[in-house]
């Protein structure tokens, strides 16, 4: 059945929404039939999860109509979407971890009997409605005990629960390996094919090519054009989001490695729970390479790269950079010792928000000359090092006087990358570099990675995007369980082979 025959279950029109000096959405329409399976795409900050909070309830348009099924709505609050059908599965997940299935759908609407909550009633619901919509979810079982894949599959039983026939999913296989993923997009089919109408929110191209009905880009807040997954294409889609050509495939030539620049031996690390969060892991990393770390997050990446920055002490196992033991350096010993470090944190271990651009630039040398003479720093030389990078990595700011914290996403992104690369470094950890950036800025860090691992630097790249890691690699490491549970060769690593071990498979 085309668009056209099909009932119309959401619009928007017209949709505006201000903050003080921003405009986040201008005047969005948006239609979602019934059934259909919308994918809404756009850079960081062009308006999307504004669009859906809107939606949701969360926020109130500023001008603009919202329309749900055919009734002209004014949504005070999540529960007056609630009760016409809408429901939301955020990113980061909305659950307790020490309760149960059953426990975390039903929170805030019990099934009682006599008064009284009645639990067995509630599995039988829970385990009908995982039944109807092919959901495979344990009611009886623990949350914290099931993997993400798992857990997700509970959110979207939270929002059937409560009769959602809309639903919104953001960023839903962010925390998915590429089969958790493919499982995902069966069930969303399964739920479009008994009448649920789905808006799905992503950045990844080739997913919304693979699952969608019709595709919206919003550009700057606005709705710049609508698209066909039968017709569309990856390019044409991210030129459609940026508003130019974009360089979707990394284009690099192949590694001359050299010799062992870092060395990980048995390393072991504990989380901030003092749980073993690194449980043994070995790796090595050659000059002029880049060994990828793929596995789905909170198999150890993190607590890993911190031990190897400096960041977080080490249990025991050793830490070899160019062959000197650094297993209790400091981060300033690290930064010295030719180390750069893309943090997955920006916000927290990238920049100083408070900090101008300037002296963002500066935070791992300020006290080294010419940026400083004694105690004294020498402004003159800390501004001409940032007006140089600015124009060198293109960070769009009115000046390098400009706060870090006004900056987007992509450049302070920018900033970080600039300042690590613009002294020699014999080692790169580049942990989730491209997290939360839109595909331009994406294109110009891959470029830049390439760049160093060609000047012969040692590269380290931690990202949950798959994606990301068979692109950028030479060689494929998978972290599964605080373990580097197998290394391939970039030949070998497809994507079916490499979501497996992510899995804890070994075959």
């Amino acid at each position: 059945m085309s668009n056209a025959t099909k009932e119309v279950v959401l619009e928007t029109k017209g949709i505006t929404k201000r903050f003080p000096g921003v405009l986040a959405n201008d005047r969005v329409d948006l239609t979602l039939h019934k059934g259909e399976i919308l994918a809404l795409l756009g850079e960081n900050g062009a308006g999307k999860s504004t669009l859906m909070n809107m939606i949701y309830g969360l926020y109130h348009p500023d001008e603009g109509d919202i329309w749900v099924k055919g009734e002209h709505v004014r949504l005070q609050g999540p529960r007056d979407a609630i009760n016409r059908g809408i429901g939301m599965v955020h990113q980061h997940f909305q659950l307790v971890p020490v309760m149960t299935v059953a426990e975390n759908v039903i929170l805030g609407e019990e099934v009682t009997s006599g008064g009284r909550l009645d639990m067995r009633a509630a599995q039988r619901q829970v385990q009908a409605l995982s039944q109807k919509y092919g959901l495979a979810v344990d009611a009886t079982a623990v949350i914290e005990d099931l993997p993400v894949g798992t857990q997700q599959r509970v959110e979207i039983i939270k929002a059937l629960y409560r009769n959602a026939d809309i639903l919104i999913l953001d960023e839903p296989t962010a925390v998915l390996t590429p089969q958790e993923a493919n499982e995902l997009f069966r069930i969303m089919r399964d739920l479009t094919a008994q009448g649920v109408s789905i808006i799905f929110i992503t950045h990844k191209l080739k997913e919304v090519l693979a699952v969608a009905d019709n595709i919206g880009v919003l550009r700057r807040g606005q709705m710049v054009g609508t698209a066909d997954p039968e017709t569309a294409t990856e390019a044409s889609l991210a030129e459609l989001m940026v508003g130019r050509k974009v360089l979707l495939r990394v284009e690099k030539s192949d590694a001359k490695p050299g010799q062992t620049v870092l060395e990980i031996r048995d390393l072991q690390v504990k989380d901030d729970r003092g749980q073993m969060a690194v449980a043994g892991a070995s790796l090595e990393v050659r000059a002029g390479e880049i060994l990828g770390v793929a596995g789905v997050q909170g198999n150890g990446q993190r607590e890993m790269v911190e031990a190897l920055t400096g960041l977080r002490p080490v249990e025991s196992g050793q830490i070899f950079v160019n062959g000197r033991e650094s297993a209790r350096f400091s981060p300033r010993q690290v930064t010295e010792a030719g180390v750069a470090h893309i943090p997955e944190d920006r916000e927290k271990h990238g920049l100083v928000a408070a900090y101008s651009i300037a002296d963002n630039m500066v935070l791992n040398r300020y006290y080294q000359r010419p940026f400083a003479n004694g105690l004294a720093l020498n402004r003159e030389a800390i501004n001409e090092n940032s007006q140089r990078l600015v124009e060198e990595y293109d960070v769009r700011t009115p000046g390098i006087t400009t706060h870090a914290r006004s900056l987007s996403g992509g450049n302070k992104q920018k900033v970080i990358v600039a300042r690590e690369f613009s002294r020699p470094v014999k080692l790169l950890i580049a942990n989730q570099p491209t997290r939360g950036i839109d595909v331009g800025s994406i294109e110009f860090i891959h470029k830049q990675i390439v760049t160093q691992r060609d000047r012969g630097v040692a590269v380290l790249l931690i990202s949950a995007e798959l994606d990301e890691v068979l692109s950028l690699s030479d060689r494929v490491a998978v972290m599964f369980d605080g373990r580097i549970v197998k290394t391939l060769p970039i030949a070998e690593a497809t994507r079916e082979r490499v979501g497996l071990l992510m899995a804890g498979s070994d075959q």
